[in-house]
């Protein structure tokens, strides 16, 4: 694994706050553009991210009847981004009309499969939720479904990675957020991996947002993570 497989965030508020920490990572490749900041600037971020050469992972988590989740993820095609991501919890349905849409345009773009949100633990899961699977379960039995329906991957935590690498076959893109460094605090993710550790446990790209994008000195904090991995 490389500094290609690090997915940087761009949790801000605005065009101007996400180009200029664009500009202060230049190294970086990979960009996560979610709600906040899409419903902020629309395309124009991605326009940007675009003309800069970047990567792009579009977090849009769509969870809607199946055709609107298809109509949405042929809107998306147009962003020429290189992932996108829906929750699995929309349904079979919903998932095959997305991929079939994809498939339809030829467009190399992949389908990530939410499986359990890294911010939710099993009390939530069982008390809140009333699911009655164990979490890692649950993430296994979602994602399993998401491969059937011809989803190319899972956003999943680095705990439930070895597992889903070995169900769903190693050609099975794995995105794990909810990965901090020893030196960095937890927030409000609930389940959590060190870098080294969820590589090796099968993840393909880690998303990695306030360790370095809060840090003091984001550049610093960026090669800190890159040395570790």
């Amino acid at each position: 694994m490389n500094k290609d497989n690090i997915i940087i965030p761009l949790d801000v508020p605005s065009l101007e706050d996400a180009i200029a920490l664009v500009k202060k990572l230049p190294e970086v490749s990979f960009w996560k553009v979610g709600l906040e900041l899409f419903v902020s600037t629309g395309g124009d971020i991605l326009k940007y991210l675009k003309d800069e050469n970047k990567k792009i992972f579009l977090d849009l988590k769509f969870h809607d009847i199946p055709n609107t989740v298809k109509s949405a993820t042929k809107s998306a095609l147009k962003y020429e981004v290189d992932l996108l991501t829906l929750h699995a919890t929309a349904g079979r349905e919903a998932l095959t009309a997305a991929k079939e849409v994809v498939k339809e345009s030829a467009s190399p773009m992949k389908l990530l499969a939410i499986s359990v949100l890294t911010s939710i633990n099993s009390r939530q899961l069982a008390l809140d939720l009333k699911i009655p699977l164990e979490l890692p379960e649950y993430a296994l039995n979602n994602a399993l479904m998401a491969r059937e329906c011809g989803i190319d991957g899972a956003v999943c935590s680095p705990q439930e990675a070895r597992k889903l690498k070995e169900v769903c076959g190693d050609d099975f893109i794995l995105v794990c957020p909810g990965v901090r460094p020893e030196w960095a605090v937890t927030g409000d993710q609930q389940r959590v991996m060190t870098p080294k550790q969820a590589f090796a446990e099968g993840a393909d790209y880690l998303v990695i947002g306030r360790p370095i994008t809060q840090a003091e000195n984001p550049v610093l904090a960026w090669e800190k993570v890159i040395a570790e991995i």
